[in-house]
């Protein structure tokens, strides 16, 4: 009977020779630390330790270099807020093209008030000479970045930019006058190219509708004044420091310091449709436009991005993880203002990140975004 039995034996000692060979077990993420976990109010209503985790690896991961701020909203109230060694509540961070979003709410408070419209001929006094096509580019178009204007922004040499010709060359002085003097190079509202120049043009349009006389300190202060008394001081932006050209222009598409805590209080302003505690700042039908899809681009709405796979190009937030009804002011070096409704989310992220190396800071982004679910 010896055999019969041993033959039972043999397989099982090899019982634990086969769960050696199992896939290991992933190892345990090591433990936060406490400033990353300081970061993080003690009920922000995700998991406190994952959420400290995303905000973390926006400033401790390599590709995520140079965070200097975030800050997380949700419903209404501060959740997470951090900053880099040598920055604080207090820092202004430059807007770069953040700006354009706060030109757009801008133009929206004049249309309401009636000084302006959003169909008709845009009124620029060197457009409106007979025969001059330029006269048929409407409000809309400028907008939405399909004006027509020819405009080639971000390319190499960086002096042969046209962003960086207007804001630092030749048209430092004059910017809108730069803007405006740009033939057409497609028919209006055919094409749509993306021009730090067209958000000049709006600036330059807003000073001619608010300024009682043409020198430039009168429209420098009839802008300033309009944003602080309008939207700023309302919102509670006190922070917030616009910058002009020598002309008198905002520069409305790259120029406005603010602190990280202003920022998302505009992105908050935003998520609301143009509301503050109640009060209607902007009519909410015109944040429902500025973030309608522009009809020659799916990812650009009318001076803010959208959360939507692009017409052309690259994607430049997280289209493929949502959520759809996400957008974004955002700016170079990547500086981003993410907002979704559906999530009652506000998300900012201030620093200093090339264009080409900004890909895995979107995405650690979407990360975070990710952790939160749709609100009921």
């Amino acid at each position: 009977m010896a055999r019969p039995v041993l033959a039972l034996i043999a397989p099982l000692t090899l019982v634990p020779a086969l769960f050696g060979c199992s896939p290991a077990a992933p190892p345990a993420p090591p433990p936060v630390s406490a400033e990353a976990l300081k970061a993080v109010v003690a009920n922000p209503g995700v998991p406190r330790e994952e959420l400290a985790r995303k905000v973390d690896a926006l400033f401790s991961e390599k590709d995520a270099a140079e965070t200097r701020s975030v800050i997380v909203m949700q419903g209404g109230r501060v959740i997470a807020e951090r900053y880099a060694p040598g920055y604080h509540e207090n820092t202004r961070f430059v807007s770069w093209s953040m700006a354009k979003s706060i030109t757009g709410v801008m133009i929206g408070m004049l249309i309401s008030d009636g000084r302006l419209r959003l169909d008709e001929p845009a009124p620029i006094p060197a457009w409106q000479r007979p025969g001059d096509p330029r006269g048929e580019i409407t409000l809309r178009q400028l907008l939405q970045m399909r004006s027509g204007l020819r405009h080639a922004e971000a390319i190499s040499p960086p002096w042969k930019s046209d962003e960086v010709r207007m804001l630092f060359l030749d048209g430092r002085d004059a910017m809108a006058r730069y803007a405006e003097d740009q033939p057409l190079q497609y028919e209006p509202g055919r094409k749509w190219v993306y021009s730090s120049a067209t958000s000049v043009i709006l600036a330059d349009l807003a000073a001619r509708v608010l300024s009682p006389a043409p020198d430039p300190e009168s429209r420098r202060r009839a802008v300033a004044e309009y944003l602080r008394t309008r939207l700023f001081g309302p919102v509670g932006m006190r922070s917030m420091m616009p910058e002009f050209d020598a002309s008198g222009t905002l520069i409305g598409g790259s120029l406005i310091h603010g602190t990280a805590r202003d920022w998302a209080r505009f992105g908050e302003f935003l998520r609301n449709r143009g509301a503050v505690a109640g009060a209607q700042l902007v009519p909410r039908q015109w944040i429902d436009f500025m973030v309608t899809p522009s009809p020659r681009e799916a990812q650009y709405g009318a001076q803010i991005w959208l959360n939507r796979t692009p017409t052309t190009g690259h994607p430049a937030l997280f289209p493929d993880r949502g959520p759809r009804d996400l957008f974004a002011c955002l700016g170079h070096l990547g500086q981003y203002v993410l907002v979704s409704p559906s999530r009652q989310l506000v998300v900012v992220r201030l620093g200093k990140t090339q264009e080409d190396q900004l890909d895995p800071v979107t995405r650690r982004l979407g990360d975070l975004v990710a952790l939160f679910p749709k609100a009921r």
